[in-house]
């Protein structure tokens, strides 16, 4: 059964969006696994610090239908069609790894290429699943992160419940 890696993200109402959004995961996918949330500041365009994680769930279904079930749970949080690339945004919801899929499919590159360059997907998928193997890189992610310079992009733990919307 493939298992999905998911990148959740958020600089409006980051807690109360990507609270909904886990509830709204797991109404669709069934046993989900959450890595801690970090705070980071936004990268290509001023705004708000976001508040990103990974969320892993088996999802034995086509990759192009569990990039529309995404797709719609970011529409049901908010997130305007067609919103700019770089902006603020309720809810950004990548797929980053679907079972061993490589390459183009619906519009995406699987794995996502900003796996391995952005410390806020990196990071939390290495806490989450240390032992998995990058489809194309034939590393480890813990291995992967271990190598990754954390100094220049500092991730800063924060709790999604209990803090302001």
């Amino acid at each position: 059964m493939a298992e999905a890696y998911v990148a959740a993200g958020s600089n409006v109402r980051p807690r109360a969006s990507l609270l909904k959004a886990l509830a709204l995961l797991e109404g669709e996918f069934r046993g989900l696994r959450v890595s801690r949330a970090f705070a980071n500041p936004a990268v290509g365009f001023t705004g708000d610090d976001f508040i990103n994680l990974v969320v892993a769930f088996a999802a034995p279904l086509p990759t192009e239908e569990l990039l529309d079930r995404l797709k719609r749970i970011e529409s049901e949080c908010g997130r305007e069609p067609g919103a700019p690339k770089w902006g603020p945004r309720t809810l950004d919801l990548d797929l980053l790894l679907h079972g061993e899929r490589t390459g183009p499919v619906a519009g995406k590159t699987l794995p996502h290429p900003d796996l391995l360059t952005r410390a806020w997907v990196l990071g939390p998928l290495a806490e989450l699943a240390p032992g998995l193997v990058h489809p194309v890189a034939a590393e480890r992610i813990d291995s992967l992160w271990n190598r990754f310079d954390r100094r220049a992009h500092p991730l800063t733990p924060v709790e999604l419940e209990g803090g302001e919307a």
